[in-house]
């Protein structure tokens, strides 16, 4: 390590970038445009990273009770879009690939929250806002973390209303 001299009362620049913005999503019906869309948010929002968060097949079928396509497949398709746009400061985050199960939304949360820099922001569609607003845990998470939906919802669950400070929808500046 190296000594450098600094005049003194120097204190170095804060950061520009703040936390982790986590597209949390199935990415089965997600095009390249939305995916395009959540790394201009991040940009717009000086955001330090942005983390794509495929769930699991289990995780979906529990969610949406439908199939989609198998996890590999999916994540597979957002190494190749990172790739073809030569987006650098995206990460795909595979912790629920190599789990291999179902995944509850805190659990996911807890390790994302271990693993990158605060504060932590998810970025949901309207519906999946509105599933995650269902769960019994969400009271628990949502003051933790805040939601920015990918579009203004047609409709709210009652426990969006309750927390309306804890989210907005792409359209606003509020963040």
């Amino acid at each position: 390590m190296r000594n450098i001299k600094v005049p003194y009362g120097y204190e170095p620049a804060e950061a520009l970038s703040k936390g982790t913005l986590i597209y949390y999503d199935s990415f089965e019906h997600t095009s390249d445009i939305q995916l395009d869309l959540a790394v201009q948010q991040a940009e717009q929002r000086s955001f330090a990273k942005l983390v794509l968060y495929p769930l699991h097949e289990q995780s979906t079928k529990r969610m949406y009770a439908e199939p989609v396509s198998a996890y590999y497949k999916r994540e597979d398709r957002l190494h190749e879009w990172k790739r073809d746009r030569g987006y650098h400061d995206v990460a795909i985050e595979s912790w629920e690939g190599r789990r291999k199960k179902y995944t509850p939304v805190e659990t996911a949360l807890h390790h994302i929250m271990d693993t990158y820099r605060a504060p932590y922001f998810l970025y949901v569609t309207p519906d999946m806002a509105n599933l995650l607003a269902s769960y019994a845990s969400f009271e628990a998470w949502i003051v933790k973390v805040r939601l920015l939906l990918s579009a203004e919802p047609d409709h709210i669950h009652p426990r969006l209303t309750q927390y309306r400070q804890r989210w907005d929808w792409v359209g606003t500046d509020a963040t």
